[in-house]
């Protein structure tokens, strides 16, 4: 009986050992998920300065009267949401896959980036709502306040952004975090100028202008942002991989006849997949053919999962072409 258990165990632990040695993926998630965990404070800092900004402004426009501090405001809170969502997305996306969400939830970066867009587009429907007001009815606008106030939040931005300029090279998410803490240093830098002209001129309705112009400014701005996310939710091909260069790739490998059920997609802002069933009538050949050709992917094209099928019969192929015939 204790032969018996004692043998159960070393099996088990035997299994172990093949999964962490086969478990290649897993390793370099685990890399993956230290760099989240800096990225972690660097969103905790981000999120913490960006919102203290933003009920600084909310007061401040009410103090001065000044609604391109509202739009400016309107844009940070934007940007915090997106931080809280690219964070949690990070941090989701770097748990490891168990039997319920085979690939982990990486996904959730995609969804967060639809929501961000869309909370962006629900701030700045508010801002515009209270520019019409004031367009109607302007009012007294304390210029050096309205200055003031937007310089400090050029400085705010760009300390923040600086703190996503490493990681965004690789992920959208951050990258989208980055480009929305750089374009807030350039819409609060334009009320700045906003707030010395209204100054210099004493006219009040420079302020819901400009209010007018950044809002609409930003929507344009945060569409492509939308566009791209959608895609990703639509299973499209990443903007970076050429689908007709990948299927090349494949069919160019030795004893390949045929390329089908090509499908590429990205499984997260970061990781791309493939599937694609290659006909080799000539024999199946080794792992090391697979594992090359994933290998190289991984290199060229930057698709970190791909599973390849392999086909020796010729005859399904035809069939296939005769079907799509």
């Amino acid at each position: 009986m204790g032969g018996a258990h004692h043998h159960h165990s070393h099996g088990h632990g035997h299994h172990h050992g093949h999964g962490h040695g086969h478990g290649h993926g897993h390793g370099h998630g685990h890399g993956h998920h230290h760099g989240g965990s800096s990225h972690g404070k660097a969103f905790a800092f981000a999120v913490a300065l960006n919102t203290l900004f933003v009920v600084a402004e909310v007061v401040a426009s009410y103090m001065s009267g000044s609604t391109a501090l509202l739009a400016d405001a309107g844009h940070n809170l934007g940007d915090v949401l997106s931080l809280l969502l690219a964070w949690g997305a990070s941090v989701l996306a770097a748990r490891p896959p168990g039997p319920g969400f085979t690939y982990g939830l990486k996904s959730s970066s995609i969804l967060a980036a639809i929501a961000n867009a869309a909370l962006l587009w629900m701030a700045l429907g508010m801002v515009l709502l209270e520019t019409v007001q004031h367009l109607w009815e302007p009012r007294e606008v304390d210029g050096p306040l309205v200055m003031a106030v937007a310089a400090a939040g050029i400085a705010i931005n760009l300390v923040s952004a600086l703190l996503f300029a490493k990681g965004s090279k690789h992920d959208l998410n951050l990258r989208a975090a980055f480009q929305h803490l750089i374009a807030d240093a350039v819409v609060s830098a334009s009320v700045v100028f906003v707030g010395l002209a209204v100054f210099l001129t004493g006219q009040g309705w420079i302020d819901p202008v400009a209010s007018l112009a950044i809002t609409v400014g930003l929507a344009w701005g945060s569409w492509d942002l939308l566009k791209d996310a959608v895609k990703m939710g639509l299973l499209a091909v990443p903007r970076h991989i050429d689908e007709g260069v990948v299927r090349d790739f494949l069919a160019g490998h030795d004893g390949v006849s045929a390329v089908h059920d090509l499908h590429i997609w990205g499984m997260s802002t970061t990781e791309s997949a493939l599937t694609a069933h290659l006909v080799m009538p000539s024999g199946a050949p080794g792992d090391q053919f697979l594992h090359q050709i994933a290998h190289e992917l991984e290199e060229r094209f930057g698709i970190h999962h791909a599973t390849i099928q392999v086909e020796t019969s010729p005859a399904d192929c035809s069939l296939g072409h005769d079907h799509k015939h």
